[in-house]
């Protein structure tokens, strides 16, 4: 088990919808689950914040200015905590399903790191980490789950 040494793991994922908005009557299937996969996510163990809007999720945030991107991101106590929720129990039937509502986003869509506890990363913090394992690889910086990195041993 990797100890978090101070540090809590950071991610965001990033998803092309396909409909034309997340309102798109295709995107139904998807959307009628968010509630209570996110109930999930906040009553599993490790979970410390997720990004969420007035509507108790992220789906109406832009900031990649194209409503068919929508974004995922949370702050975990550790990496094992963020796998045991993201790979077993509910949350694995929506991978396995997400073909029918996501197209292959043909680069970068989920990126890890380490954060100071109490830091909640920002939207643009989390985009410059995507670009960063984007043109770096995985790093320190930014990583993902096929190339994991214990937390740093001191604050940066």
């Amino acid at each position: 088990m990797i100890q978090n040494s101070g540090f809590h793991l950071a991610q965001i994922n990033i998803g092309r919808i396909i409909g034309t908005t997340i309102h798109d009557p295709i995107m139904e299937g998807f959307v009628s689950q968010l509630e209570e996969v996110n109930t999930l996510a906040e009553t599993s163990k490790g979970f410390v914040w997720r990004l969420k809007d007035e509507n108790n999720n992220a789906t109406s945030l832009n900031p990649y200015n194209d409503d068919q991107i929508i974004i995922n991101m949370s702050v975990w106590e550790t990496l094992e905590d963020l796998e045991a929720f993201v790979y077993y129990g509910r949350h694995v039937q929506v991978l396995k399903d997400r073909r029918k509502w996501f197209v292959k986003f043909g680069s970068v869509f989920m990126v890890l790191w380490y954060i100071p506890i109490g830091h909640i990363p920002s939207i643009e913090e989390a985009r410059e980490r995507m670009d960063h394992l984007h043109q770096n690889g995985p790093t320190q910086m930014a990583f993902d789950f096929k190339v994991k990195f214990a937390p740093p041993a001191h604050n940066f």
